[in-house]
């Protein structure tokens, strides 16, 4: 039975009269349409290594996004393609500004980071944040809400925002951030920013792949973080004391006394650099400006030494030594020798019958073994 506006239709038994208080509707379907050529484009699953490429070099954002995907699945076959991609774009990366930025939770990163990215895309620049969300020791999963963190900045056209899970990896850092960066400058984004999970002596992984380290702080958090302080302000390159606002003026101030003088007694970690303490409102954009004008002051001082490019060239290397333990590691995890040898040393182990050192040592022989015998 069709109902007078011809909308609905409804079933034999229901109430002739038009009444809400019936709630079960079935929609009369529309007629199917072909899609669109844009629309076709859209839903494309498979692409090429030159669509990739293509689709990286002009900065359309959706393949950018897939490519990224790409880097970071650990499919022998998506890491192929990855590969083919990184080694077309590569030419055309390098040219970025690359920023890492992390903090005690609470710090106010992801606000200094929003209006710090408008700050530059406003000045023109365009502008890409790959924030790293810790992921789950038990699940394996990660909430991924940067982007719902950065509101008015992921609604930016010139901005791209990627947030992903550390899988537990070293310093919060996904394996393949730095393939993500190069991406991202081929797609000709002029400020890179990393963003870290937290603190700690492990964040030197993320030190390893940027030019400029900010660590975020606040004052009177308290003395739980002394223990975490030490290790990080040895590799910063600026510290900011958030929150300096709303009566917190004092207690940053004496805050920011108290690094300027700790920097005083240890040597800087980028040559000809020392590092700088300011304080600062991420809220209310308050040393947005001083952190951009310390960072062309760096820029300008680490080219004119040629430590600007000593530290690119240092951490390629050190990218191809991390990649050459990963591929490593997962080679050895995958070979079907290993594996059934793992199941009989547990036992062993279990057993008392061999120690965890020599049962590990006798893994290693039965990987060389395997590729022995797999090479002739």
């Amino acid at each position: 039975m069709l109902d007078p506006d011809n909308k609905y239709y409804k079933p034999d038994w229901a109430p002739s009269e038009n009444s809400e208080s019936f709630a079960v509707r079935i929609m009369k379907a529309e007629e199917k349409k072909e899609p669109s050529e844009s629309h076709a484009s859209f839903v494309k699953k498979e692409y090429s290594v030159d669509d990739y490429v293509q689709g990286i070099l002009s900065n359309n954002r959706t393949i950018l996004a897939k490519a990224i995907t790409l880097i970071e699945s650990n499919s022998k076959k998506h890491f192929d393609i990855s590969q083919q991609v990184l080694n077309k774009i590569l030419p055309h990366s390098g040219k970025s500004i690359r920023i890492g930025i992390s903090g005690v939770p609470g710090a106010g990163k992801s606000t200094f980071i929003e209006n710090f990215g408008l700050f530059l895309i406003n000045k023109g620049f365009k502008v890409a944040v790959l924030t790293v969300d810790p992921s789950s020791s038990i699940t394996k999963g990660s909430i991924l809400g940067d982007k719902t963190r950065m509101e008015k900045l992921s609604r930016e056209q010139n901005c791209f925002i990627r947030p992903s899970p550390s899988g537990g990896a070293l310093g919060g850092v996904t394996r393949k951030t730095r393939e993500t960066i190069l991406a991202c400058e081929a797609a000709g984004y002029d400020v890179v920013i990393v963003e870290t999970v937290g603190v700690g002596q492990n964040e030197i992984a993320v030190r390893s792949m940027v030019d400029f380290y900010l660590l975020i702080l606040v004052a009177g958090a308290g003395d739980e973080l002394q223990g975490i302080k030490k290790g990080v302000i040895e590799i910063v390159d600026a510290i900011m004391i958030n929150k300096a606002d709303s009566g917190n003026e004092l207690k940053a101030n004496a805050a920011k006394s108290e690094y300027e003088s700790a920097l005083r007694y240890q040597q800087p970690f980028t040559k000809g650099w020392k590092p700088k303490v300011i304080t600062g409102s991420a809220l209310f954009g308050k040393g947005i400006e001083d952190i951009w004008n310390l960072i062309n002051d760096f820029i300008n001082i680490t080219k004119s030494n040629n430590f600007f490019e000593e530290r690119r060239s240092a951490q390629r290397i050190e990218w191809m030594l991390s990649l050459t333990e990963d591929l490593l590691k997962i080679k050895f995890y995958a070979d079907e020798e290993v594996k059934k040898s793992i199941q009989s040393f547990k036992v062993e182990i279990l057993n008392n019958s061999i120690s965890p050192s020599l049962a590990a040592e006798s893994l290693i022989k039965v990987f060389f073994k395997s590729v022995s015998k797999t090479l002739s």
